[in-house]
């Protein structure tokens, strides 16, 4: 089962992100994709405000993995540069390290995600106002969208 939000502010991709942030558990992969600018930043910051990091989060476009400590790991990735080639990155360690892993641009990496995952895709439909689109794999993940959506 696949579940569909509209977004129409920042606000509310914020509090989304929020709300799953409040159902997280250890080794939980959230898969991040959508145009540059949809928000899969947006989400991310929130994520992890809600876990309480308190360095400041941005994209690690150029440093591929960014981990933060909040009140539990987050392991923040952008895969974006590497093209789909994730050979000596160790990308697949982080998946059961105990925290959560956020990856944006994931389906360039589609061939080793984990089976179990939550992928978001964000869809722009204007200035402001966001599909956004959850698909779990995995019993975690649908009763995690069941519990939020």
């Amino acid at each position: 089962m696949d579940f569909k939000v509209i977004s129409n502010s920042e606000l509310d991709t914020m509090e989304l992100a929020q709300n799953i942030e409040s159902e997280k558990f250890p080794n939980m992969v959230i898969c991040l994709d959508g145009e540059l600018g949809s928000g899969k930043t947006v989400f991310t910051k929130a994520f992890a405000q809600a876990m309480e990091v308190t360095d400041a989060v941005t994209s690690p476009t150029f440093t591929i993995i960014k981990e933060y400590e909040g009140d539990m790991p987050l392991y923040h990735m952008d895969v974006y540069r590497l093209d789909g080639n994730t050979e000596g990155v160790g990308i697949e360690e982080y998946f059961n390290a105990g925290g959560v892993v956020i990856i944006e641009w994931a389906s360039t990496i589609k061939d080793i995600l984990p089976d179990e995952r939550l992928d978001i895709k964000i869809k722009s439909l204007g200035e402001n106002k966001r599909s956004i689109h959850l698909i779990p794999y995995g019993k975690k993940y649908e009763e995690l969208c069941e519990a939020v959506v």
